[in-house]
């Protein structure tokens, strides 16, 4: 139970009291889970007593993961019992104990007020893409060029040739490796050299001056030996292709085809239209954002870029070193500063426009929308829980609310009330998942 202690402008203080009977049962979630990964020499896995388990792990380490538990659990809840929005907090516990009940208290900033601007009688523009005959057409021949057939020709190329060439080394010697060239896609200096040329003719390819990743290639010449040539056979448009790409006849290939392409560019409609009336909100509001709230973004932004470095083999500093070699770093931190305010203004009208709505997430919709995230993601709900930890769970269910409002809001607009069967596990889930992929904490609730 979530305790209101003060609030004064945006400094506030409440606290959160936890029934005995919850610590006792987060006591023993975790001494279940102690008992089957400790392995104790003499027992069996799970059968060994707790007073063995705490002497080789310790008492201290049980009460903490008890702790940790509890915490993980009550902090969010208490924020959404009392409809507080923080920026940032701090959390003061006490001890833990079994068999008593468990206090925290917690100090922080709320987040600032906004207005947003009159959007009610927004005229929403954006439609979807119609789907033509042509436009059927068109994806049917893309779909004749990806299941094109090659046959080896005995002329010069020609434009929509695929060739093979094997790279020469030093004096011509054949020891490059071998490969095939689609001409209708390859680049024009590739393109320009091969064209007109035979298989068993040696070609000077002349690759221009280009970046690749964080090295600056200058312009230089490539050997190479055109191996084969080979026509494109292009599928008539009938029952046999059709029957080639697992549809019974050609009828039914358009048919689903069409059908396929419409559902697409419906949701291009909804993600056009989406996109207007959040661009009309951002830009109608009212509102003083803290730099501390844009500063956290933007940090937790420059986490994701050194995270997605690191799995291309990059080290942040080496990526720095380069950028500020080529003057373009404070061209970056300028971007990124920006498109971190940005984020934030966004993420508070849309908070703010789940608040003038009044939308409602129960308990009930929003653990089950969390036993969704976590079989997707293979794993137990406390696993994926542990794994966000307070302030991802807290923004899992703020980018709910998000995006429940949104929805409503575009209901209103087009004259619809909320769709049937729509509910928070579809279309919510994966807006809610990117966002609390960030794990940044800093949205708020009400």
């Amino acid at each position: 139970m979530a305790e209101l202690i003060s609030k004064e402008g945006n400094k506030v203080e409440f606290k959160v009291s936890v029934p005995a009977a919850e610590v006792n049962r987060a006591y023993d979630q975790v001494w279940a889970g102690l008992a089957r990964d400790v392995r104790v020499p003499g027992f069996r896995p799970g059968k060994a007593p707790r007073k063995v388990i705490e002497s080789r792990v310790g008492k201290g380490y049980v009460e903490s993961q008890v702790r940790d538990r509890l915490l993980e659990t009550h902090y969010s809840q208490g924020l959404r019992d009392l409809k507080l929005n923080l920026v940032d907090a701090t959390i003061d516990p006490q001890d833990v104990k079994s068999g008593q009940s468990f206090e925290f208290t917690v100090k922080g900033e709320t987040y600032p007020e906004v207005k947003l601007g009159d959007w009610k009688d927004l005229k929403v523009s954006a439609q979807a893409p119609e789907i033509t005959d042509e436009v059927l057409e068109q994806t049917l021949n893309d779909l004749r060029e990806r299941n094109a057939a090659f046959e080896k020709a005995e002329r010069p190329i020609e434009a929509a040739d695929q060739v093979t060439i094997q790279e020469l080394g030093e004096e011509g010697s054949e020891d490059g490796g071998s490969y095939p060239i689609y001409l209708d896609m390859a680049e024009e200096h590739v393109r320009t050299a091969l064209l007109g040329k035979s298989a068993g003719d040696v070609v000077d390819i002349t690759v221009p001056a280009h970046q690749h990743g964080d090295h600056e290639h200058p312009e230089h010449t490539v050997r190479v030996k055109v191996v084969e040539v080979s026509s494109k056979k292009l599928q008539e448009l009938n029952d046999e292709f059709a029957s080639s790409l697992n549809y019974e006849s050609m009828d039914k290939l358009r048919t689903d085809l069409r059908e396929e392409l419409e559902r697409r560019a419906q949701q291009e409609g909804d993600n056009l239209r989406r996109e207007e009336l959040v661009e009309h909100l951002v830009q109608g509001m009212t509102v003083e954002i803290p730099q501390a709230l844009i500063d956290r973004r933007r940090e937790g932004m420059m986490s994701e870029i050194q995270d997605d470095l690191r799995r291309q083999g990059v080290q942040w500093k080496e990526y720095e070193a380069f950028m500020q070699e080529q003057g373009k770093l404070e061209e970056f931190q300028a971007d990124l500063a920006k498109n971190a305010e940005t984020r934030v203004r966004r993420d508070l009208a849309l908070e703010q426009l789940a608040t003038d709505l009044n939308v409602q997430v129960s308990d009930a919709e929003f653990n089950q929308t969390l036993m969704n995230l976590a079989q997707t993601n293979g794993m137990a709900p406390q696993q994926l829980v542990q794994q966000l930890g307070q302030n991802g769970i807290q923004s899992y269910y703020v980018s709910l609310l998000r995006e429940r409002g949104l929805q409503q809001a575009l209901a209103q607009l087009s004259g619809e009330g909320q769709k049937d069967g729509q509910s928070t596990e579809d279309a919510q889930t994966n807006t809610a998942q990117t966002e609390t992929a960030e794990g940044e904490g800093e949205q708020k609730s009400e």
